[in-house]
């Protein structure tokens, strides 16, 4: 299988994964978590697991996600707070509501919301 790697620095490694990874989302993209309380919007992808050891331990073995799927970078918002989230792709669904985030730092990263979802700003795109 062909394989490709990045540096990741919450993982503080290189990441070595698939070439051909298929996200379901993409940045920009309302969603909501399938288990907990709580939705976001998409600003940043990692094709597979690409944090800590210790984050990963930290989740209860029973419900804790393969690694070798996308996991989503989401500033995400519940009744709460808001605070930023690191998911993976079998924890997502798309967002019902189809209203936009009130996460503080959505004006940073995104231009405007249409049709139920964001578009990056321009100087942030590659």
């Amino acid at each position: 299988m062909d394989r490709a790697h990045f540096y990741s620095a919450q993982a503080g490694r290189t990441i070595d994964f698939p070439r051909h990874a298929k996200a379901r989302f993409g940045i920009g993209d309302v969603v909501r978590h399938r288990l907990f309380d709580f939705r976001g919007v998409i600003f940043d992808i990692d094709p597979v697991f690409a944090n800590s050891e210790e984050w990963y331990q930290a989740i209860p073995e029973g419900m804790r996600p393969g690694r070798e799927q996308p996991y989503y970078h989401l500033l995400a918002e519940n009744e709460e707070s808001s605070y930023v989230a690191y998911v993976s792709q079998q924890n997502l669904a798309a967002d019902p509501s189809g209203g936009p985030v009130d996460h503080p730092q959505v004006a940073q990263l995104f231009e405007d919301f249409a049709n139920g979802r964001y578009r990056m700003r321009r100087k942030l795109t590659h």
